[in-house]
């Protein structure tokens, strides 16, 4: 079994709803269940070791558009965030990593030796992540309030605007230079991320705002969760120059399993095969090197292939790689090494 770091799942968002209708989000990990995609059973199982968990606050007006009879489709931006109220559900959803951590039914890690003791000690390897940072401000008063929290992950934005910048919407076909790029506010938090070390993640931001990014920060780029735009032209995915910076700056980008960022149609459908993910991995690879790229999941966020299904059938992935040629040095690095060599670079591990 090759044990996975996955570089983005949205577990936190499913305990915390499952929570507010009155269930035991610890017992839903700890214990198990049938919805979802990851708990600690099914992540064993599937060898998930651990992974950059998302506090990501929803967009109650947020509607997918159906696609047209040409299979196009864009969906509005769903409108920016009340800071208090982001701020409220962050914290709520903090408490519930913390929780999971105290009970030991996952790991908290805030260095890449807690990841590698958590999948020593087979426990689920725990990463705060924020995607989209509508709960910290703009006078980032909250950022070091996360980062003590344990938080060493953020994407500035999600796919709707906020003060720090622009996300690109939900769109087929459409490259993602959709809107300006990041704002006074996203340069200076770009910078404090450096300071802390923050790892800083594209994924939902806009082609110009990627640019930003690229020019103020001194960490790799990295796209937790983002696929080629030449192969599934949606908003989200990274077009060939982006992916060239990406590379040059030995950065990394994470596969993701969401459907409509996987077919060459962009629909989002389950009956999806694993060709179309290693057709995404094999272009990556050959246009930024082995060593750039990663696995970025989406569970719990998006719509998987079957063939995959949850956690559990992570390594139906691993086994299609190895038959179409992938050696077990290059799957090490695909599952897992990759992730941890950014993540030490970007908490400055490497220079301790």
């Amino acid at each position: 079994m090759q044990f996975v770091f996955d570089g983005h799942n949205d577990v936190l968002l499913r305990l915390w709803t499952h929570a507010k209708d009155g269930n035991d989000p610890i017992a839903e990990f700890a214990d198990g269940t049938t919805v979802g995609h990851i708990d600690a059973r099914r992540a064993k199982e599937g060898g998930l070791s651990g992974g950059l968990c998302a506090i990501y606050i929803p967009s109650g007006d947020l509607v997918f558009a159906d696609p047209d009879a040409d299979g196009r489709y864009i969906t509005p931006m769903a409108a920016p965030l009340d800071p208090l109220p982001s701020l409220a559900i962050a914290t709520e959803m903090a408490a519930i990593a913390l929780r999971l951590d105290q009970a030991g039914a996952w790991r908290l890690c805030r260095t890449v030796r807690d990841i590698r003791g958590a999948m020593a000690d087979n426990i689920f390897a725990a990463v705060l992540h924020m995607e989209g940072c509508e709960a910290i401000g703009a006078d980032l008063s909250a950022l070091e309030v996360f980062y003590a929290a344990g938080l060493r992950s953020l994407g500035p934005v999600w796919s709707r605007h906020n003060v720090f910048g622009y996300g690109v919407p939900f769109a087929f076909p459409m490259k993602p230079d959709t809107a300006p790029g990041l704002t006074e506010a996203g340069f200076e938090l770009v910078r404090q991320c450096n300071r802390l070390g923050i790892l800083i993640d594209l994924a939902h931001i806009t082609e110009k705002g990627f640019w930003d990014v690229a020019k103020t920060t001194d960490q790799p780029l990295v796209a937790s969760h983002s696929n080629a735009h030449a192969l599934t032209p949606v908003a989200r995915n990274l077009t060939d120059r982006q992916l060239d910076a990406i590379r040059e700056s030995r950065g990394l980008v994470g596969i993701n399993y969401a459907t409509a960022m996987l077919r060459a149609d962009g629909r989002s459908d389950s009956d999806t095969p694993l060709s179309d993910v290693i057709c995404h991995i094999d272009y990556l690879v050959d246009r930024i090197g082995i060593d750039c790229v990663a696995l970025g999941s989406d569970f719990d966020g998006a719509t998987i292939p079957e063939e995959i299904g949850d956690a559990a059938g992570n390594q139906k992935l691993i086994a299609a790689l190895r038959e179409v040629g992938y050696g077990e040095a290059d799957l090490t690095k695909l599952a897992r090494e990759n992730w941890l060599r950014i993540l030490a670079q970007a908490w400055r591990e490497d220079r301790a």
